[in-house]
């Protein structure tokens, strides 16, 4: 086969890719059976507020357990598929009755209320207190439990893993959960076992103490294993659950609402017609000052969209009305590199080389500018991303996606279209559709 009949053919199926994606993004929108996922903003969702118990933090480390605490819910709802929760802390007045730490967690397109608390209730909270007698009671009760104990000297936000482990021999093994803290929760376990030796140490979760072991020996591996007479079945769940994120302070559910988009339809209804005019008004400007070009440009950013789409399907991207503003804004960068290899071609035709010539040079001396303008792009996609909150994280991943999906469609679909054109520009009629602006060149 001819090298531009290959090029031709290779066109077309790029063309039929491009319209089989556009089919699957819009049957899935249709049918409801994939459809797009939109954030608290947008869709509504369910808000969470949880009363937190500092009462065994010193008041120098509440700030520090609090973001913990923070880190770890927004954790845990990711681990189960919510994306950009808002999860955020605050301290109510003194001058509203009293003054206490809450936080504050919204689930977008969640609107199940006990599905939402479960996500956050299910959380253990793991604590290791030291007994301040000799000797253990029989029993604990819900009343004496914190007077026989010390405050918590370990919490949930030592910890680095959990595993489920046997014990025993082959024929009689006991399940058991390991733990494993972090470098700072080994250091300070090191020294608790060092300087207790002989004392029992009480591991909690949820408030009651599931196992009270003697220290017999130092432990400076940062290594503690809790053996509470569990089933296989509940020490798997148990250390699940501590990998999920234990909390390092306990929480009491105080408030539970379902709300619905502070935006809503309008937005969303708002930010298509932006989309719509903005993609429409690139599109004119291609065609009328590239000409040709531009034609297989706006084909090109067709192809781009759709590719997008279906990105935001499949990841998936949750749309909040800063990702939608971030999807604007890609595409009109995304015609950025068409600009700047069109006029490079341009000045090839003028320099007499042939069409095929011009379109191989232009490409190849436009890279070098589209590659440094796409790098420092993603490097402020990254820094958004890495430093944001939930929604500007939205944003950044947006507009990160945008930046390398416009490369593919402007320097390999573009390219593509315009070898697969097989014209002589340099004469009559189809030098004037190679022209820009009110010239013919």
């Amino acid at each position: 086969m001819p090298a531009m009949a290959q090029k031709r053919v290779f066109a077309i199926i790029v063309l039929l890719i491009g319209a089989a994606i556009g089919y699957f993004v819009y049957h899935s929108e249709v049918t409801a059976s994939w459809p797009f996922k939109l954030g608290l903003d947008l869709s509504g969702g369910t808000q969470l507020v949880y009363r937190a118990d500092l009462n065994a933090i010193q008041s120098s480390d509440v700030a520090e357990s609090m973001s913990a605490l923070r880190d770890t819910i927004e954790r845990r709802v990711n681990m189960f598929g919510v994306s950009e929760p808002l999860v955020q802390t605050e301290q109510t007045s003194a001058l509203s009755g009293t003054s206490e730490q809450r936080l504050i967690v919204e689930l977008p397109g969640v609107t199940d209320t006990q599905k939402a608390i479960a996500l956050i209730g299910e959380t253990p909270v793991l604590e290791f207190r030291l007994l301040k007698s000799a000797n253990p009671p029989a029993a604990f009760s819900t009343t004496t439990v914190n007077q026989d104990f010390e405050p918590a000297a370990i919490t949930g936000k030592d910890l680095a893993s959990s595993e489920l482990q046997f014990q025993g021999s082959v024929a009689i093994s006991e399940p058991v959960v390991v733990l494993h803290f972090t470098s700072q929760g080994a250091k300070i376990f090191a020294d608790l076992t060092k300087n207790n030796v002989g004392r029992y140490f009480g591991i909690f979760l949820d408030g009651q103490p599931i196992s009270i072991p003697v220290i017999r020996e130092s432990i400076p591996d940062g290594t503690a294993v809790i053996s509470g007479g569990f089933t296989a079945t509940g020490a798997k769940e148990l250390a699940r659950n501590l990998n999920y994120g234990a909390l390092p302070v306990p929480i009491e559910l105080i408030s539970t609402q379902t709300v619905s988009g502070t935006l809503g339809d309008k937005a969303v209804r708002d930010g298509i017609m932006a989309g719509l005019w903005g993609i429409g008004a690139v599109a004119l400007f291609m065609l009328l000052w590239y000409r040709l070009p531009g034609l297989l440009a706006t084909i090109a950013l067709t192809l781009y969209i759709v590719v997008m789409l279906a990105l935001f399907k499949f990841i998936p991207v949750t749309l909040t009305a800063a990702g939608i503003a971030a999807f604007i804004l890609s595409v009109g960068m995304a015609v950025d590199a068409n600009v700047l290899i069109f006029e490079r071609i341009k000045e090839e035709l003028r320099g007499g080389k042939s069409t095929a010539e011009s379109i191989s040079d232009g490409f190849a001396r436009a890279w070098p500018s589209i590659r440094d303008s796409n790098i420092s792009s993603m490097i402020t996609a990254v820094i958004l991303f890495w430093l944001g909150t939930s929604l500007i994280k939205g944003f950044a991943l947006v507009f990160g996606l945008g930046v390398l999906v416009s490369m593919l469609t402007a320097i390999t679909v573009s390219r593509t279209f315009l070898f697969a054109l097989g014209v002589d520009a340099k004469y009559g009629f189809t030098r004037l559709l190679f022209g820009s602006g009110i010239s013919r060149t």
